[in-house]
């Protein structure tokens, strides 16, 4: 069951589509209710979408395998979404709203660290645990928050694989750029990619924060030519990235070897840049793959065809931390026998399973810690090129001149 809210208000005909009265707010007595606030319209709204879509295709997949088992008494869950336009007071409001006057029983996350980052306060003020994939900054996780619990790797060691690869490609890049948006993901990237090239033994010639939403990269691209960078390192949101990798382009602004935070695993992102997208390397610390077992949906890969079936778009790592999510709370309550949030927080706290995401197992801070894997776009599709350890497949390095392409 699902309910869409748009503008803080219930969408009437997408409720009566769906067979639902508007007006209900409460679960059902044989529901377990789930509310979350993410970003349907707006600027961050194509990644937004992740969220809800994998919120709504768990919900429906768990409920059609016989729900959730409470002391031998059968749930189903129900969903209820706000879409926060991409707007972070909105988005504390919705949640303030779902916890407080929709009652809902536990909590699904925004998309971003800043959301989360804000969101989470509202989990913690109440003692409502707050499952979400959508935020990885350290900051969401340093603040001794015990009801927020994250399926994201730490922003920090982001591009952790992607320096241990710098050692073993020839020619070995020496002088690297670091970009990075003023948000607090970002930060936390460039904050924990500092000490990695350090201890890389690599010169970083170019340590620059740009504006969150920047389109404008021009004198940045500037410097990284005159400066002559072999590597840059972009950490941003997806709109920014493409902008960068244009005007890389139109500046023929042509470095050995770039890579970004977001948009290489993303379909949207490729289709966009088509040809221009070729070289660029970014990571995921998922991949639709058959040896990732769930009690859901069978393996990752069975997943990923149920997604595309459903949706008409391919998933990516923030799909899978979606639906890990979703299976993450209900792992708890039943292993909690109850419904008690601060049972279900301690719970959620000892998980250890798998999950069609991989292994599901929180630290002591609340956030989990996956490998990323170095992918890079090769034949308009992102090819697995490195593991943190070894090569997957042969990269394609140097990158080629633009003025060559």
């Amino acid at each position: 069951m699902h309910m869409l809210f748009r503008h803080g208000l219930p969408c009437t005909a997408i409720a009566l589509a769906l067979g639902l009265a508007s007006g209900v707010s409460q679960a059902a007595d044989n529901q377990i209710l789930l509310g979350a606030s993410v970003q349907l319209t707006g600027p961050v709204a194509n990644t937004g979408r992740y969220y809800n879509d994998a919120y709504q295709l768990a919900v429906d997949q768990i409920n059609r395998k016989g729900g959730v088992t409470l002391n031998g008494k059968k749930y189903t869950l129900a969903l209820k979404i706000y879409d926060n336009q991409s707007d972070v007071n909105l988005s504390v409001r919705q949640y303030t709203q779902l916890v407080s006057q929709d009652k809902v029983n536990f909590l699904l996350g925004p998309f971003a660290s800043n959301f989360a980052l804000a969101d989470s306060a509202v989990s913690e003020k109440y003692q409502i645990p707050m499952v979400q994939g959508g935020g990885a900054s350290d900051q969401i996780f340093s603040r001794g928050f015990k009801y927020v619990f994250g399926t994201l790797a730490p922003a920090s060691d982001y591009f952790g694989s992607t320096i241990k690869m710098f050692k073993q490609l020839k020619p070995e890049p020496a002088k690297v750029a670091l970009l990075y948006a003023d948000d607090s993901f970002d930060v936390s990237v460039a904050k924990g990619t500092r000490p990695l090239l350090q201890e890389a033994g690599v010169q970083t010639i170019l340590d620059e924060r740009y504006s969150s939403n920047a389109s404008d990269f021009n004198t940045l691209l500037s410097q990284i030519k005159s400066k002559q960078a072999d590597a840059v390192l972009v950490a941003g949101h997806e709109t920014e990235i493409l902008n960068f990798i244009r005007q890389a382009k139109s500046l023929d602004v042509s470095p050995k070897f770039y890579s970004f935070t977001v948009g290489v695993p993303s379909e949207d992102f490729r289709k966009a840049l088509g040809k221009d997208a070729e070289y660029a390397f970014g990571m995921t610390a998922w991949l639709p793959s058959e040896t990732l077992k769930d009690d859901w949906f069978g393996d990752a890969a069975q997943f990923a065809k149920a997604w595309g079936a459903q949706y008409r778009y391919e998933p990516d790592y923030h799909a899978a931390s979606g639906v890990a999510d979703v299976e993450a709370l209900v792992k708890a309550i039943e292993k909690a026998g109850t419904l008690e949030p601060k049972a279900v927080r301690n719970a959620l706290a000892a998980s250890d399973f798998n999950s069609l995401y991989g292994h599901i197992k929180f630290a002591d801070n609340g956030q989990i810690h996956l490998d990323q894997t170095v992918i890079q776009v090769q034949n308009g599709k992102p090819a697995a090129v490195f593991d943190g350890d070894k090569f997957l497949a042969q990269p394609q390095y140097p990158m080629p001149d633009w003025s060559k392409r």
